[in-house]
């Protein structure tokens, strides 16, 4: 019988293995007709996996079986999860070729370009340095309004872009409209992305700034 302590455990690894099926099933896709329905099992896999992120916190509060294991794992495999997807739309298989396959300049189908999983995969790991150090030396960070904002924002925009590379509007003009949708969403995203790393550096400067002011007095 399954402790009620381990089901949040449970789910977050569950996560991870939805993760790794997510990105399987999307390395089947290529644009522009490679295996299309890989797009949609894709976008089905990683809902799933966004609602076992819900739902794993939700009951290790209210069951109270907050445990240290969850306190990594949980943001490990979200990472594992959003980074991963972020990588794979600004990778190959959704750039737009010409008739010869070369690839055309400046244009991704899912309008996410390599610049800006970089960004997004740098604030996590500066963002992830920080709180490590600081929480070391006593300082907690609790989830605020920014950080919340981001990851919705982040588990929103994977599935809704792979829709609508399905629709493919750079093909059809009857779906045009999807562009500066996907490309606002986006754009929205990463600047929420960057701006929710900011109280953690502010910290950071804060902490760095009180060791200089100690070593200073020190006699």
């Amino acid at each position: 019988m399954v402790s009620r302590a381990n089901i949040p455990n449970q789910l977050t690894l569950l996560r991870l293995v939805l993760a790794a099926a997510f990105f399987l099933v999307l390395n089947q896709y290529r644009y522009p007709e490679t295996h299309l329905w890989a797009l949609w099992v894709a976008i089905a896999i990683f809902i799933l996996a966004a609602l076992t992120d819900l739902l794993d916190g939700y009951l290790a509060r209210r069951w109270q079986v907050e445990s240290t294991f969850g306190r990594i794992m949980d943001p490990f495999c979200d990472k594992v999860l959003v980074l991963g997807a972020f990588l794979y739309l600004a990778g190959p298989r959704f750039v737009i070729s010409t008739e010869d396959g070369l690839p055309v300049p400046f244009v991704m189908i899912s309008g996410v370009y390599p610049w800006m999983a970089v960004v997004i995969l740098a604030r996590e790991l500066l963002v992830t340095g920080i709180r490590g150090e600081m929480e070391g030396q006593g300082v907690k960070f609790g989830a605020n309004i920014w950080g919340k904002l981001k990851a919705t924002l982040q588990f929103t925009v994977v599935p809704i872009v792979l829709a609508i590379v399905w629709f493919d509007p750079h093909q059809y003009e009857a779906w045009w409209w999807m562009i500066p949708v996907r490309d606002g969403l986006i754009y929205v995203t990463v600047i929420i992305t960057v701006i929710s790393g900011l109280p953690y550096v502010l910290a950071a400067v804060d902490a760095l700034r009180g060791d200089r002011r100690a070593g200073q007095s020190d006699p």
